[in-house]
């Protein structure tokens, strides 16, 4: 007769034949449900954990930094660039009321009783006004060519760092688990010389695959930020070239 396996639960442990189900696996409740939540609920709590640690928690905060830098310089763009459009537009007015002003002071000359200068009294005003746009188109290649590029490339980078630390810290906590189960078993396995163990269907076996899963994007985006490195440089590059 073939032998199969058979899944147990403590209320029931005593009620198998080992004769003809000598592969086990051991549950902590019958009701599957109730299992798999309770399950979700300690796998919750190993992260929150994991959360807490020191090294997770600056990781954290360096990666949101630079994620507020990033905004903060995208948001600077955002102004300067309605800036510099109603800028234009002001700019081109207003130039062109000088010049009718110049032209105005001009024709009144010939005139008995008219000031003999020209009006440009507008030009300082519209002098500032040029200085403020350039400027302002500066400060906007300077964000678009250099500050937003280094900002984004430092922001991938620690949201790599942030979730390789998470990722230690949940092996961490998996480590320290398998090592309490491992020793509660350290009777059993004197009394039986040897026994299988397969530690990947519980807690462990799913914080294990939340660390490989942070770790394989954690690479992605490491990948993502070299990406955007070598692009910045080659760039850099083609500009002195061109000086």
């Amino acid at each position: 007769m073939a032998k199969a396996s058979a899944i147990i639960w403590p209320e029931y442990i005593m009620s198998f034949d080992i004769a003809r189900t000598p592969t086990l696996e051991a549950v902590a409740n019958a009701d599957g449900q109730a299992l798999a939540q309770d399950l979700q609920k300690r796998v919750a709590e190993a992260l929150s954990a994991a959360e807490k640690q020191t090294e997770v928690v600056e990781a954290t905060e360096s990666q949101h930094a630079a994620a507020e830098r990033l905004e903060k310089l995208r948001t600077s763009q955002r102004v300067l660039n309605q800036y510099a459009k109603d800028a234009r537009e002001r700019l081109a007015k207003d130039s062109q009321a000088a010049i009718d002003t110049i032209i105005e002071s001009a024709a009144g000359m010939e005139r008995p009783g008219k000031p003999a200068k020209l009006d440009f009294g507008k030009l300082a005003e519209l002098t500032a006004s040029e200085n403020h746009s350039r400027y302002a188109s500066r400060a906007l290649e300077q964000i678009a060519e250099h500050l937003i590029p280094l900002a984004q490339i430092a922001n991938l980078r620690g949201e790599s760092h942030a979730m390789l630390a998470r990722a230690r810290a949940i092996e961490r906590i998996a480590q320290e688990r398998a090592e309490k189960v491992l020793l509660r078993l350290r009777d059993a396995v004197t009394e039986e010389m040897v026994l299988p163990v397969d530690l990947s269907k519980g807690v462990l076996g799913a914080l294990l695959a939340q660390a490989d899963g942070l770790k394989r994007r954690a690479i992605q985006i490491s990948e993502s930020a070299d990406e955007f490195e070598r692009s910045y440089a080659d760039r850099q590059r083609g500009k002195e070239g061109r000086a």
